[in-house]
């Protein structure tokens, strides 16, 4: 995950908007946003993305 993704996230985040577990939401946020950058990444790395939910921290996906 780069700081792109990780500053998108945590805008969604600080929004209110959604429960960031809620992945069908929080992508069309961020389509609504233009982060076309996080859209891709949620397609690809739910996991990664759950545990960055959950902890705070990157998983480095290998």
């Amino acid at each position: 995950m780069n700081e792109i993704i990780m500053q998108q996230i945590l805008a969604i985040r600080d929004s209110g908007e959604s429960n960031m577990f809620d992945i069908p939401i929080v992508t069309s946020i961020a389509l609504r946003e233009g982060y076309i950058e996080l859209v891709e990444y949620l397609k690809r790395n739910k996991e990664a993305y759950g545990h960055f939910i959950l902890t705070g921290k990157d998983k480095k996906i290998t």
